[in-house]
């Protein structure tokens, strides 16, 4: 691909989602295999501020998997931070402790030159809008409940964990965002019941009428259908043990931009009348337990109860 294609996006990026000023110093933290979209992000950076650095490192092995220290040190020292990178750095000490500095971050695990492009080219300021819609009818509920028609039925306590939006729009410091952006989340306190994942889920992408079954109980996962997800978190749990099997999140998107699911995460997550469910770390959305993984799910056709009233989800253009 044409990198001069990816500039579209990453001005989209810098300049409509972060608010990058003249004044301010940027970091695009990035890895040997995001190396062009990293760039894109630097030559537009370097145009609005001359105290813009390029960091790069070897992949990581896991998403959330802490960055090296040089790495960790320039995102907590900037005030804009950039991550396209290939393992997710959502849910890790280094990008919180950046967020606590002060930082503005956008992550981008997991980023494609061709999710780059189609999930930047959309109005942010309106999935803005459909995030707080959203908020307004989940964010005083106790309890959470999802169904699917490929057999969910699942319920969330909530306790006193807070909804979280994340609407692309990264202008105050300590915010953070995806990018691609759209969805409300929460970490919830406990959950029970069955959730079937239908839509995209690592190490798969894109299902493609495959089901992976998941039994919670409790807020903890106790049975995984699937081997290679089964093995993922059963060598998370030789470092930390039951918090692997944390049910970490519940998560429903608000891009009315995204219209089909491609296989990735990041993007597919992000799709408005969607459903995510995540286990592993929730300690960087509000939660208490750290692990090595944060694996997300995606849910098609949900049906979303808050205290027992269905919800209004937006639906894509």
């Amino acid at each position: 691909m044409d990198n001069s294609s990816l500039r579209k996006p990453a001005e989209t990026a810098i300049h409509q989602c972060l608010n990058l000023q003249a004044s301010e110093s940027c970091a695009v933290v990035t890895d040997d295999k995001r190396k062009a979209i990293g760039e894109a992000l630097y030559r537009v950076a370097s145009e609005t501020t001359d105290d813009s650095v390029f960091v790069r490192y070897p992949p990581g092995d896991q998403h959330g998997e802490e960055p090296p220290a040089p790495v960790a040190g320039a995102m907590e020292t900037a005030d804009v931070v950039l991550a396209p990178t290939t393992k997710s750095l959502t849910h890790t000490e280094a990008r919180s402790e950046a967020n606590a500095a002060g930082a503005r971050v956008a992550t981008l695990p997991g980023i494609t030159e061709g999710v780059f492009l189609m999930g930047l080219d959309a109005d942010y300021e309106a999935i803005a809008q459909h995030c707080r819609d959203v908020l307004d009818q989940v964010g005083d509920a106790d309890e959470m409940r999802v169904t699917t028609p490929k057999g969910t039925d699942i319920t969330f306590g909530l306790g006193s964990r807070e909804w979280h939006l994340d609407t692309g729009i990264v202008h105050e410091p300590g915010e953070m965002s995806n990018l691609p952006a759209g969805e409300v989340f929460v970490s919830p306190e406990t959950a029970d019941g069955t959730f079937v994942v239908d839509g995209t889920m690592r190490p798969h992408g894109k299902l493609d009428g495959e089901l992976l079954s998941f039994a919670v109980e409790d807020g903890q996962v106790t049975d995984i259908s699937d081997p290679e997800i089964r093995g993922q978190v059963e060598d998370a749990a030789e470092e930390v043990g039951d918090d692997a099997y944390n049910l970490a999140e519940l998560g429903i998107g608000t891009n009315v931009a995204v219209t089909e699911l491609v296989g990735s995460v990041l993007l597919d997550e992000k799709a408005a009348g969607t459903v995510h469910i995540a286990i592993g770390d929730d300690h960087a959305i509000g939660g208490d337990v750290h692990a090595p993984l944060h694996l997300d799910g995606i849910l098609m056709e949900p049906t979303v109860y808050a205290d027992g009233e269905e919800v209004e989800l937006p639906r894509g253009e």
